[in-house]
């Protein structure tokens, strides 16, 4: 399989948005490694047999449970431990296992900022594929230019996939994507944006990176923990305009 390259990402801290529950919070995050790019066609094809008609677009119209089966196919294809386990369609995160593995929301924020505080890493038009350039589908990655951590595509071209339910009290299983794609516009294209699916919805401008980092515990890691997920399941409150519950 064609290299994975990833980037160290430093320890550091993140505070990420709610806006439904209008909740901010910190998060301090250990070092780990992300993709410098989105997953690509090329990569994807290699793991699942497919052909590649695009080799550097990023891979697109990928589910998030197909995300999480590349991760361990490309975990096991280098001899690293798995992140995952599966039970149908439960997924359980050995966050201690050293494979490849989607990023957290908080890593993926944290890596896509970059240091950055506004809602864009530089000039937009330098650094993403939005609806500004017209065009009609995934473009080639790498082709704008990389934030301070050297990580191409984090906005624009394709939204990606991260580990995170995205609000388990309205939306059941919905998994947080990240990032905007090609065919948004700024307010859509900036490093706060939350938007989700559920695992086996399939988006046309929806791809993924991978990370890697293992770290000690069972059931939380790098902001996210399942007990919080519980938590948030349990709560209740409004909607906010133009959101449509699962249930």
């Amino acid at each position: 399989m064609n290299d994975i390259e990833l980037a160290r990402i430093p320890a550091g801290g993140v505070t990420l948005h709610d806006a439904r529950r209008k909740e901010r919070w910190t998060v301090q995050l250990e070092p780990f490694e992300i993709g410098v790019y989105p997953v690509t066609e090329q990569q994807l094809a290699e793991v699942t047999g497919d052909a590649a008609s695009h080799p550097r677009r990023p891979a697109a119209d990928v589910t998030w449970l197909r995300a999480i089966r590349f991760c361990n196919a490309a975990s096991e294809w280098e001899g690293l431990d798995p992140a995952y386990t599966f039970d149908g369609e439960d997924v359980t995160w050995h966050v201690e296992a050293d494979g490849y593995r989607l990023p957290t929301e908080a890593e993926w924020e944290y890596a896509c900022r970059a240091g950055s505080t506004g809602p864009h890493y530089g000039p937009l038009a330098d650094v993403a594929w939005t609806s500004a350039d017209g065009v009609a589908s995934p473009q080639d990655v790498g082709a704008k230019h990389p934030n301070l951590f050297g990580l191409f595509d984090t906005l624009g071209n394709v939204w990606e996939w991260c580990w995170d339910l995205l609000d388990p009290a309205r939306y059941d299983a919905y998994r947080v994507f990240r990032g905007g794609g090609f065919a948004d516009d700024a307010w859509s294209v900036r490093a706060s944006t939350r938007r989700g699916g559920a695992p086996r919805m399939h988006h046309e401008d929806v791809g993924f990176r991978v990370a890697r980092g293992g770290f000690e515990g069972t059931d939380a890691a790098q902001g996210w923990s399942a007990r919080h997920d519980a938590e948030r399941a349990r709560a209740d409150g409004p909607l906010p305009p133009g959101w449509t519950p699962r249930r």
